[in-house]
């Protein structure tokens, strides 16, 4: 990930010391799609990066799995990418509405972890009353030995 954000870095800061516009690709990316590709990759990078081990027990390499699932390959990608990354206001209103789309699935599931949390805490609170509390008989050992204690504490203070 952090070579392809150096390659994308890169490119964009020579294409914006072009004069000239880039070409439109044949093989052109809808936006819809690109925005649906970035936010797909930028979820497995997250979860790569957070639990790295997570992808490599299942052998997943993210960018591929991302290129089948929409079916691209990795050349119309970063061509599309390079496309969109000439018009500067329209890629930021993309990553606008990347941002705004994480950022929504950020608040949902913050709050299912909150209401999950709730329903741990309220398992736990039941779990404790059901307990049953033993009253200690008048008759038992603890309490024998308890009085026991007590008068010789008793006596051995008045001595």
């Amino acid at each position: 990930m952090k070579k392809t954000l150096l390659l994308l870095t890169l490119l964009i800061g020579f294409i914006s010391c072009k004069e000239e516009a880039v070409d439109k690709p044949d093989d052109l990316i809808a936006k819809d799609k690109m925005i649906d590709v970035m936010y797909d990759l930028s979820i497995l990078d997250a979860i790569k990066y957070q639990n790295p081990t997570s992808l490599e027990t299942y052998k997943i390499n993210p960018s591929q799995y991302i290129y089948k699932k929409y079916k691209v390959d990795s050349a119309q990608f970063a061509q599309s990418n390079i496309y969109y990354a000439s018009n500067y206001t329209d890629y930021k209103d993309m990553y606008d509405k990347l941002i705004q789309r994480i950022d929504e699935k950020k608040t949902v599931l913050d709050s299912l972890v909150i209401r999950e949390d709730k329903k741990q805490a309220k398992i736990q609170a039941d779990s404790i009353k059901r307990i049953k509390v033993t009253p200690i008989k008048k008759d038992s050992l603890l309490l024998k030995k308890l009085k026991l204690f007590k008068k010789r504490k008793d006596t051995l203070q008045i001595q």
